[in-house]
């Protein structure tokens, strides 16, 4: 499992942590202290998440121990990533054609456009400039609301949202459930909205989808609705945190490349998201509904299994050690930081995108750029599930 290096004063830089070697199953504990068992090598981890067997829908029964402490959109049963079998391929097909590759491809030219207006802001700031706030946090957040069809005033309590929404449980319990109830109660309004007068934004594409798809429960459309909102610009804001905070401390050598080639900067982000997680747990959790044998070891029925795709992500039987962190290598295997199996990131080719048009237009305005102050001396983002700089100066 993931724990952060002993050498080093706590919190580390995401790309320093430190990764146990995989192996076989075997038992661990969930962080309430109830039994479970660990899968951490690439096979095995590829199998718990593919494997109908082994899903998420179980974890909220009533008898399941609980997975968090306090209440968060995570953890809400009625969330897609929280459905199986039928359920949750009624709630995928109302939203799987808007993230196909292809449409995704139809996105790139606006996306590229926004891209470079947040970057004409940039350079017009004072140095040292925040490019968290400048640019990680502003270009997700304004991608997803033309996506939905969200007006920039809402933005400030999107940002709300999202740190409750993704509560790591520091947070007061009536805190988190009243930011909750204020979020259903948003994305509730706007699908009314979308159905009274669609457009042609994702939420209303989501409402067709829903009516022609039929028996979805409209508590399963708001779940649907926020996790979007959050989700879709949540991680993509710190991937971007991360990834600069790791290229500008530690691998400038890469920067020159990345901002004269397009295609070199596609690879380099597939490496990166692999590499450097969003948060400090990895764990990705299912529950067996019958005895399966991984890997030899019989796994029995009822028991929770903890996927663990960072530990997996750096199998040597699969990514080999001599080219692990060797940004412009092009991966040996998929990677497992959109999961994978029937509860695949649906939004992975939109983070690609994002990720590999904002690097790499960012190295090519700002080929000077450079950190302001240490690695070390970050202060982080903390409190929410994900975790980056909170801040990250920068000149050029």
């Amino acid at each position: 499992m993931t724990t952060t290096d002993p050498t080093r004063p706590a919190p580390v830089p995401m790309h320093r942590l430190f990764f146990e070697e995989p192996g076989p199953p075997r038992p661990a504990e969930l962080p309430g202290g109830d039994p479970a068992w660990l899968v951490s090598r690439y096979a095995d981890v590829r199998q718990v998440l593919s494997d109908p067997r082994f899903g998420r829908a179980r974890l909220y029964a009533p008898e399941a121990p609980a997975l968090s402490g306090v209440p968060d959109l995570v953890n809400n049963p009625d969330l897609m990533f929280n459905q199986d079998g039928s359920d949750h391929l009624r709630l995928r097909r109302t939203l799987r054609r808007a993230f196909t590759p292809r449409a995704v491809a139809r996105w790139r030219p606006w996306i590229a456009a926004t891209v470079e207006g947040i970057l004409d802001r940039l350079e017009s700031r004072p140095q040292p400039a925040d490019v968290v706030a400048e640019f990680a946090l502003p270009l997700p957040v304004a991608v997803i609301s033309r996506l939905m069809g969200l007006d920039e005033s809402t933005w400030d309590r999107v940002r709300y949202w999202s740190e409750h929404a993704f509560s790591d449980g520091t947070h007061e319990r009536e805190q988190v459930a009243a930011a909750l109830k204020e979020f259903s109660a948003f994305g509730a309004r706007l699908l009314a909205e979308r159905r009274s007068t669609p457009g042609e934004d994702l939420v209303s594409g989501l409402v067709t989808a829903a009516d022609e798809e039929g028996g979805v429960p409209e508590a399963q459309l708001v779940s649907l609705v926020c996790g979007l909102v959050v989700g879709g610009h949540d991680s993509t804001m710190t991937m971007l945190g991360n990834a600069l905070l790791y290229l500008l401390g530690e691998r400038r050598e890469t920067w020159p490349r990345l901002g004269a080639d397009e295609e070199a900067a596609g690879l380099l982000v597939e490496r990166l998201v692999h590499l450097v997680p969003l948060g400090d747990d990895r764990g990705s959790t299912r529950h067996a509904a019958e005895d399966v044998e991984v890997s030899g070891v019989r796994i029995p029925a009822g028991a929770i299994v903890i996927a663990d795709c960072g530990m997996a992500n750096r199998d040597p039987e699969v990514f080999p050690p001599a080219t692990l962190y060797d940004l412009f290598a092009p991966l040996e295997a998929p990677t497992l930081s959109f999961g994978a199996g029937p509860h695949y990131c649906l939004g992975a080719w939109l983070a690609r995108t994002e990720l590999q048009l904002a690097l790499h237009r960012l190295a090519a305005r700002f080929p000077e750029l450079r950190l302001a102050d240490p690695v070390d001396a970050v202060v982080w983002r903390t409190g929410t599930t994900s975790r980056s700089p909170r801040r990250l100066g920068v000149r050029w």
